[in-house]
């Protein structure tokens, strides 16, 4: 199961400590620079000081840490590239996804977005597409694909990824962080469909920018909240679609092995 783990350029062998080593210390940077910053979650995107202070400076901080750990490794090749895609069928929840990001924009009024905004919300979404996938579905699937079957690597790596939101609890969102927690695991999902479907963790850190710049811009601005009247349906969807590809997956590996034997 391992990846390449022969290769040169991987320093240090694929194991599962080394993913959850980095996915803690993304957590104790990201939110150690939140709590020194005093965010109050739901107020992010709210003015230039509070994008400034509670976006791009702890996905900031984040960033070195993920450039850092993911080159130490070495793991930039399969953290980046996937060693198998699925069919092209399997693109349909993360593309619309896609579309209902750019609707939730689009019905948008951003009159109160200064230019500096754009810029914080631009740089900000980049670093988070970065960070969070290359953690998650980056340096996590190459660690858990070691010791685990791709079920269990997709129900893993999801479940920290929903996890990781579980401290807005403490950070203005309350009992609402529970609910973030669910809404990250089924969209973590389509995230890693994204991975997946195109061969390539830059498609699932695309989207998740695309989807975080759509939020935080419409943050109290969208006339149609779409992305938050749709994102259950697509987590739903995402929950139940996912097992039921894997499976298939491992179906189809388990003939073509038997057939390769008999032959």
């Amino acid at each position: 199961m391992l990846q390449k783990s022969l290769d040169p350029a991987l320093r240090v062998r694929p194991r599962v400590r080394w993913g959850v080593l980095a996915y803690f210390l993304y957590i104790a940077v990201f939110y150690a620079i939140f709590v020194i910053n005093g965010v109050d979650y739901p107020r992010v995107g709210e003015s230039e000081q509070t994008l400034l202070l509670w976006y791009v400076a702890p996905l900031s901080g984040g960033a070195v840490l993920t450039f850092t750990i993911v080159t130490i490794y070495g793991w930039w090749n399969p953290a980046l590239v996937e060693r198998r895609s699925l069919s092209r069928w399997t693109m349909t929840l993360p593309i619309i996804m896609t579309v209902i990001a750019i609707v939730n924009m689009l019905t948008g009024d951003f009159t109160r977005v200064t230019p500096l905004m754009w810029l914080y919300l631009i740089v900000g979404s980049i670093m988070v597409g970065f960070n969070e996938e290359m953690i998650h579905r980056g340096q996590l699937i190459v660690a858990l694909r070691s010791r685990f079957g791709e079920t269990g690597v997709w129900l893993l790596s999801t479940a920290m990824f929903a996890v990781f939101h579980l401290p807005g609890m403490f950070l203005g969102l309350g009992a609402g962080a529970l609910f973030q927690v669910v809404m990250a695991f089924g969209l973590g999902s389509i995230f890693y469909l994204a991975r997946r479907s195109t061969g390539s963790l830059v498609a699932s850190m695309l989207l998740h920018g695309l989807w975080d710049f759509s939020v935080f811009s419409a943050n109290g601005a969208s006339a149609l909240p779409i992305a938050g009247l749709l994102a259950p349906l697509l987590v739903i969807a995402a929950v139940i679609t996912v097992p039921i590809i894997l499976r298939r997956e491992k179906r189809r590996d388990s003939a073509q092995s038997v057939s390769r034997s008999v032959g």
